[in-house]
């Protein structure tokens, strides 16, 4: 392949990852406890230093003008969501760090803890405290489900649960060591590794009743990303489609024998 033509695909799929990723926030704008994400490329090295060939003479033009770029992971920027009030008492947003702690029995591994931002919760038909949008039970700080009566509910800020004067539980709040290792698995759900269980700790944060946190999703910028990629994306393929006729004419003029 053409190497410039390799360096401008490079650009048209780093782009085109980018508009997915902004187009994906732009999905989320309502969605509660929706953390934006970042999409996230680096400079690919020069085939002699990929390939650790360092001693292997190499022209140092084209050394300079790079390898193009390559995707890196994701990231999710973790900053507070506006704490938008509900009226419903099963209704909590986490003001600061931390994440409520579910559990999905249908993951046949052996950590089927999950985290969560969306507070949207319910009584379940077993009487159960689950999420909404899941349905998994929501667990106590000692790791057990939290069973509900008849009742108004009542959550203090540190999450204790009282219903007719009777504790019900006190709500897990946690965070982990590095959020880096928490991999989002759909419906507000993030999976924390084996690293990430054994080192949780209690979360400085607090609950709210009575109230959610919005996305954090900032619409113009998210709509502006999408229409920056897309004009990368034109922008490289205009590149190729230049370097296919320089091509063609560098083989089919230049080097046509008179």
């Amino acid at each position: 392949m053409n190497y410039g033509t390799q360096l401008s695909l490079s650009g048209v799929l780093t782009s085109l990852h980018k508009q997915d990723v902004a187009t994906n926030n732009l999905a989320n704008l309502n969605t509660t406890g929706f953390k934006t994400e970042i999409a996230m490329t680096r400079q690919r090295a020069s085939v002699r230093i990929e390939d650790g060939l360092g001693s292997m003479p190499s022209d140092s033009l084209i050394e300079r003008l790079g390898a193009g770029v390559m995707l890196a992971p994701t990231m999710t920027s973790h900053k507070q969501g506006s704490v938008m009030p509900t009226g419903n008492d099963l209704d909590i947003a986490i003001e600061g760090d931390g994440f409520l702690v579910v559990r999905d029995a249908s993951d046949a591994s052996s950590d089927r803890v999950r985290l969560t931002r969306d507070g949207r919760l319910a009584r379940g038909a077993s009487g159960l405290l689950v999420q909404v949008a899941t349905g998994l039970p929501v667990l106590d700080t000692t790791n057990r489900t939290i069973s509900l009566g008849d009742g108004p509910v009542q959550i203090d800020d540190q999450g204790l649960v009282t219903q007719n004067g009777e504790e019900r539980g006190r709500i897990a709040l946690v965070d982990v060591p590095d959020r880096r290792a928490l991999h989002k698995s759909g419906d507000g759900l993030y999976v924390p590794d084996a690293a990430s269980i054994a080192g949780r700790t209690s979360a400085a944060g607090r609950i709210r009743q009575r109230a959610l946190e919005a996305s954090t999703v900032d619409e113009i910028d998210a709509l502006t990303k999408v229409t920056s990629a897309a004009r990368e994306v034109s922008a490289n393929l205009g590149m190729i489609q230049y370097q296919d006729r320089f091509m063609d004419r560098a083989i089919n003029v230049l080097g046509r024998v008179s």
